[in-house]
């Protein structure tokens, strides 16, 4: 019995080491602030780093490895960056690619590059429009508290 039980445990680390996880890094929230002001979205296309950060949190929930499969186009990353028109995942019919970035590279803990295709998508919006996490839940309202005691 004993045994077992330890061949059990020692398989349960194995596994967990050896699986590949599928929550990406997700950021704290202070943390997530500092990288949107340091990366200049403070007043960027007329937004406030509050606006951003409730982006984030309502599409992403500030995690970098988020997916959300839309049928004909997926969303990728920490700003749920859309197959259809700004990354190629190789699935999606008529992707225009307009960030000329592969959509998995949108899904890792690096998102220097999820950055540059978030500010080309909201500087060719000139806002946050493309967003619907935005739109529905942020835009027009008190985004103070995202931002408060950071």
């Amino acid at each position: 019995m004993r045994q077992s039980m330890l061949f059990l445990g020692f398989l349960l680390v194995f596994l967990s080491l050896a699986l590949p996880g599928t929550q990406g890094k997700v950021f704290p929230r202070c943390d997530m602030v500092k990288i949107l002001r340091r990366n200049g979205f403070q007043g960027f296309v007329g937004k406030t780093v509050a606006d951003w950060m409730c982006l984030v949190k309502y599409e992403s929930s500030y995690n970098t490895k988020a997916y959300n499969d839309n049928g004909p186009s997926r969303d990728y990353g920490i700003f749920q960056i859309n197959s259809k028109y700004w990354c190629n995942d190789g699935k999606t019919p008529g992707s225009k690619n307009a960030c000329n970035i592969n959509c998995s590279k949108l899904l890792d803990d690096n998102i220097e590059d999820d950055i540059r295709c978030a500010k080309k998508i909201a500087r060719e919006a000139r806002g946050l429009t493309p967003w619907y996490g935005w739109k529905n839940h942020c835009r027009g309202k008190d985004l103070s508290p995202f931002v408060k005691g950071c």
